[in-house]
């Protein structure tokens, strides 16, 4: 579809397709080698840790990794496990707990803080990042080298993909290794992986079209509510993030129980774009389809997000996704609604992403307030 409002983060998106193919063949075969049979053997307890995107990345990956290899999974900010993770819950057994954190950039101070920490109370700990010469990558015990090609800048689109897809795929390995299912279920979870790209190609025109309908009638609204549960609880963070990050316009994350007992009281209600993600297989959805009967009692601005076929809300507030074929897959196709929006909302009301860096913002510009922190370790 070509439009005026043509944007770098639509255009990143456009991309995903082609990243999910080519990550595909580069992270499957350098995750089956990043652990040791015996190292993935001994695993009783794991943490996956990050900030940002990486933390919407994080959570979304949460539920699989708790299905797929059946261990207590604990996903937490860098910055918990940096200063406040207690010390008597580490090296209590060899490889215990398997300490994951995920950095594009591998620059970010509070992840590798949290790593160093990590190293030195006994835990194995894992980086996915660009490489071990990032700063990240040098005091990781083990690396997973998560690179991908160069593209115009944005908001982060290809970078959250790479980091779920990895994270996904490792889960998907460590559940094999562990005799949680069968090999041909570990490829049948592969392979709903690397399908979806084509399944995503194929739908991304219909769901582009009406994302920008709802964007025109959305770019001037002060603010956003992103409302999901479980696996979608995810694509509601990163979407509220990437409306923050694009548009600067005020949103929230909240999750389907909370949203009706708190957000619904928001003034200006009329005035709030209300999304929301429902998988088709989320075990809220029955909670999810009482929340949209009052969202749209209040008449609330709305966009649903979802692979399923008996919603009871209009067609023009519907955005339908490709279906996976397992839950845990679904976050491939439900964050890309979100980061479409915030692009067309950014652009529509000539709002620059990241604010320009322009005069409060402006320190902002060379990331010295993530990169260049100083690291505290907590003994």
């Amino acid at each position: 579809m070509e439009q005026k409002f043509d944007n770098a983060m639509r255009r990143q998106v456009y991309s995903i397709p082609e990243l999910i193919t080519q990550q595909y063949d580069l992270m499957e075969p350098r995750i089956r080698e990043a652990l040791s049979f015996q190292e993935i053997f001994s695993l009783q307890h794991i943490i996956i840790t990050g900030c940002g995107d990486s933390m919407a990345a994080a959570m979304a990956v949460k539920q699989a990794f708790e299905q797929l290899t059946k261990m207590p999974i604990e996903v937490l900010p860098a910055i918990d496990v940096a200063r406040f993770y207690p010390a008597k819950r580490c090296g209590g057994a060899p490889n215990d707990p398997l300490v994951i954190t995920v950095s594009n950039s591998g620059k970010v101070s509070r992840v590798k803080e949290a790593i160093m920490r990590m190293n030195e109370l006994g835990a194995l700990t894992l980086g996915i990042t660009s490489g071990k010469t990032t700063p990240l990558g040098e005091v990781c015990q083990k690396v997973i080298d998560s690179s991908i090609p160069k593209f115009e800048s944005a908001p982060g689109v290809r970078g959250f993909l790479a980091s779920f897809e990895a994270l996904l795929l490792l889960a998907i390995r460590i559940g094999e290794v562990k005799g949680r299912y069968t090999m041909d279920q570990a490829k049948a979870y592969r392979m709903d992986v690397k399908h979806s790209a084509e399944k995503l190609a194929a739908a991304l025109p219909a769901i582009d079209e009406k994302v920008y309908s709802i964007a025109e009638q959305w770019k001037d609204f002060p603010g956003f509510d992103f409302v999901g549960a479980g696996t979608d609880y995810a694509s509601a963070w990163y979407s509220h993030a990437k409306m923050i990050e694009a548009a600067g316009r005020y949103s929230m994350h909240i999750n389907t129980e909370e949203w009706l007992h708190l957000n619904f009281f928001v003034a200006n209600s009329e005035h709030t774009g209300t999304v929301a993600f429902i998988d088709d297989a989320n075990a809220s959805m029955g909670r999810m389809k009482e929340a949209l009967h009052y969202m749209q009692v209040m008449e609330r601005p709305l966009m649903v997000v979802s692979d399923a076929d008996d919603l009871d809300v209009p067609e023009v507030s519907l955005v339908k996704i490709p279906k996976t074929e397992y839950e845990v897959t679904s976050p491939i196709m439900s964050f890309i609604p979100g980061a479409l929006l915030a692009g067309y909302v950014s652009s529509m009301s000539g709002e620059p992403y990241s604010r320009g860096f322009r005069t409060h913002w402006q320190f902002a510009e060379d990331a010295s307030a993530i990169h260049k922190s100083n690291i505290e370790i907590v003994k």
